[in-house]
């Protein structure tokens, strides 16, 4: 069995851990699927290039608002697709040479699953058989996976994940989206903006429930006016369609039906520890299949560590990123570790409009028997908005009664992932609302000054 100084399961942020600091080990690498992990390959990356195409289609159809004559003709699926992923596959191709060209790399392609502590047997990809490999430390960054509910999964039909959907050959006539989360959002504007017929079916009684309650109930009538949306249902069965070759029909739990020629399940994911035999190497997992991992991302097993979905508790690309950083640092400095922040972490949804948060929201609040300061405005309340003809956008933001103190923050609309930035400088670095507010020029005009108006707003 060859000993490795560390052994990294998992290419994507895993991937980020070994820089030239750990250019005297002895190091392993195993991939079980590409290189670049979700993000590069079928998540962050992907879906934004995609949504961006989607969103200069609907500036193009509604360009008349503005006075101007357009007329969109159509989106050339195949050739956006061939775009993105010619791009996107060379990026991978590019980092798993670079591994594979590195003197004190092994890479190896194919599944791992632990047969003792801190050691590893590798299923080799393509039938190539199998090797065991151990090390002194070893590095869990498997992911996750797409959850595929029961009665999809039973059907034995076909359906599509976010895996996978991205790479179809053309958008369907009629798209059926299961859940109502980021995923299904983002992905429902790019299906509609290419054509598609779009139906959610979502558990919740609104689109996008973990976000700040103003948000997703906003959001959602936005939907509702764009798709056929079934909410508070969910899918008892799927079948096929007699007479109707590729149509599925999706039976849900008030007995009423959707047809659809696609189903795109997007009902959240779930980390891929159950694939590891994590109980041989002393890994501890939570009810939800998470890692545990402790401040430093130490697992319960000596000398194994793990980072991202497979262990985080916010489960999106910049927060493995850092995730990735401190264990590249603890690993090299056992005496002196450092810890990732998980308590203020910004999150955006690229949707039409964009949405961006970070910190606690309104039901949080309600939840910790907290009565926050709660200061809003409007897009339609500064110049630049009156600019953009924007009717439904708007920033929230909630602080402390008596301190001022920033507890959340909620933008819906053009630019939200830009326009939350100050907010999140403001919430890392304590800095309140007034002085955020008042000490600095906020450019007029600018779409920024409705960030300026909702902290003027709170009654301080």
């Amino acid at each position: 069995m060859r000993q490795y100084d560390l052994v990294v399961i998992g290419a994507g942020s895993g991937n980020a851990v070994i820089d030239d600091s750990f250019a005297d080990l002895d190091v392993a690498i195993v991939e079980e699927r590409w290189f670049g992990g979700t993000c590069l390959n079928a998540g962050c990356i992907p879906s934004k290039m995609f949504v961006h195409t989607a969103h200069v289609a609907r500036t193009v159809a509604e360009a008349g608002r503005y006075d101007v004559d357009a007329e969109l003709r159509a989106v050339r699926w195949r050739a956006m697709r061939d775009r993105v992923f010619g791009r996107l596959d060379a990026e991978r191709d590019e980092g798993r040479q670079g591994r594979l060209d590195a003197d004190h790399i092994t890479v190896y392609e194919g599944t791992a699953r632990f047969t003792g502590p801190r050691q590893l047997r590798i299923d080799l990809a393509d039938g190539h058989g199998t090797v065991d490999i151990g090390a002194r430390q070893v590095v869990i960054a498997a992911g996750g996976r797409p959850l595929v509910p029961p009665p999809v999964a039973e059907s034995g039909l076909p359906y599509e994940t976010s895996d996978t959907v991205m790479r179809t050959d053309a958008p369907p006539r009629r798209l059926a989206v299961l859940g109502g989360g980021y995923i299904a959002a983002e992905l429902a504007e790019v299906f509609a903006a290419a054509g598609s017929d779009v139906v959610i079916v979502e558990k919740e009684e609104r689109l996008l429930g973990p976000v700040d309650e103003t948000v997703a109930e906003r959001f959602t009538e936005l939907a509702r006016s764009r798709y056929d949306l079934r909410l508070g249902r969910e899918v008892t069965g799927v079948t096929a369609v007699a007479g109707r070759p590729g149509v599925l029909r999706l039976t849900l739990d008030d007995a009423s039906t959707v047809e659809a020629d696609m189903l795109l399940v997007a009902a959240g994911r779930v980390p891929n520890s159950d694939r590891l035999n994590l109980d041989a190497a002393g890994v501890d997992t939570r009810e939800d299949g998470r890692i545990v991992v402790d401040a430093h991302q130490r697992t319960t097993a000596e000398g194994v560590f793990a980072l991202g979905d497979i262990c985080t508790p916010v489960p999106l690309k910049h927060v493995a990123n850092r995730e990735a950083q401190v264990v590249a640092h603890n690993l090299r400095h056992p005496d002196d570790l450092t810890s990732a922040d998980h308590e203020r972490v910004p999150a955006a949804i690229f949707t039409r409009p964009q949405i961006a948060s970070i910190g606690a929201t309104g039901q949080d609040c309600r939840d910790r028997v907290l009565d926050p300061l709660v200061g809003e405005a409007r897009y339609a309340d500064v110049a630049y908005g009156w600019a953009m003809e924007d009717t439904t956008g708007f920033c929230k933001v909630l602080a402390e009664r008596g301190t001022g103190r920033l507890l959340g923050a909620h933008v819906m609309g053009p630019q939200a992932a830009d326009l939350i930035q100050p907010l999140v400088l403001a919430m890392t670095l304590d800095i309140d609302a007034a002085t955020l507010a008042k000490s600095p020029y906020w450019i007029h005009p600018a779409l920024t000054e409705v960030v300026e108006q909702a902290l003027l707003d709170l009654d301080l």
